[in-house]
């Protein structure tokens, strides 16, 4: 009954004139989007091309050091990556997610935690597979620094995950 009832809600909006991101946000449990205190944003196509499945990106701010909120989708996760020199800082703001370092299992991601990306570790991130998920990423300022975007997270790898 529940889903028929956003279904048709979620019609009616698309009808009425709505967007694709806005129509995401009305798909998205009512609990999450609570939660996720910096909102959906807009979805992520300056980097859909590291991601698989839809994430949306909110700049918090572009001065001084780059803070963005990112949302994912439940299943949608980051290719493997490096912060080449700076490194990066994520704060779990809702939902569950994973961070995994090459290498090493992958570790379970709930609001309230953070983690502290080192320089040159290849990693990825994204929601559980039946999950919203959303953190505030930080860029660490380096003379220097740059972001590398490498092989995707298999569906293999990912199915492994809970």
């Amino acid at each position: 009954m529940k889903a028929k009832k956003l279904l048709l809600a979620l019609c009616a909006f698309m009808i009425m004139g709505g967007n694709a991101a806005m129509a995401q946000e009305k798909a998205m449990p009512e609990e999450f989007n609570a939660e996720n205190i910096f909102k959906l944003g807009n979805p992520n196509v300056a980097y859909q091309q590291y991601f698989i499945g839809q994430s949306y990106l909110n700049m918090l701010t572009t001065e001084r050091v780059p803070v963005a909120n990112v949302t994912f989708e439940p299943g949608c996760r980051n290719n493997w990556h490096i912060h080449h020199k700076g490194g990066q800082i994520l704060l779990v703001t809702a939902g569950r997610g994973y961070y995994q370092e090459w290498g090493k299992p992958a570790q379970e991601l709930k609001p309230g935690d953070v983690v502290n990306i080192a320089p040159e570790v290849k990693h990825w991130h994204g929601a559980a597979p039946d999950s919203w998920f959303a953190h505030i990423a930080i860029e660490v300022p380096a003379e220097g620094a740059s972001n590398e975007w490498l092989e995707p997270v298999t569906d293999e790898e990912y199915g492994k995950l809970k």
